[in-house]
């Protein structure tokens, strides 16, 4: 039986209940592989990754610290070509009222207009992308 995927833009807002962060604006990418979140003050202590996600300057920004004992390190190769080391998370997003498993490569994007990027790994064998359409999960939301 073949699942029936949801059609996407090309940009949206979703929910990331773990992280206490609502309606964040997100691009979808098919040219990248992994997902991203914009995070600062990313510190592994005592075998704990610590961050907060966000920033100052987001509506969504809560200046909460965040501990993860369960993360990755991973190499991430940008639009550029340069290989970047990336901690990883595991987390959930919600998109079309439904609840999502998600692994997000945590960088600052500092300077991109999108504080969350979702690669082809999470959209795969779920969404199909329609670049014509924007916020077809944030329209749909009950």
């Amino acid at each position: 039986m073949e699942v029936k995927k949801r059609i996407i833009g090309r940009t949206d807002k979703a929910d990331f209940p773990l992280l206490e962060i609502n309606e964040i604006d997100v691009k979808i990418d098919t040219g990248a592989y992994t997902s991203s979140i914009h995070c600062k003050d990313i510190e592994e202590i005592d075998e704990t990754l610590q961050c907060s996600f966000l920033d100052a300057t987001h509506p969504e920004y809560n200046g909460k610290q965040f501990v993860f004992t369960n993360y990755d390190i991973t190499a991430v190769k940008s639009s550029n070509g340069e290989i970047e080391v990336r901690y990883t998370i595991r987390t959930k997003i919600r998109l079309f009222n439904k609840t999502y498993p998600i692994t997000l490569t945590l960088s600052s994007r500092d300077d991109m207009r999108f504080p969350v990027l979702l690669g082809r790994r999470f959209l795969s064998g779920k969404f199909l992308v329609d670049p014509q359409l924007e916020d077809q999960s944030h329209n749909n939301k009950s």
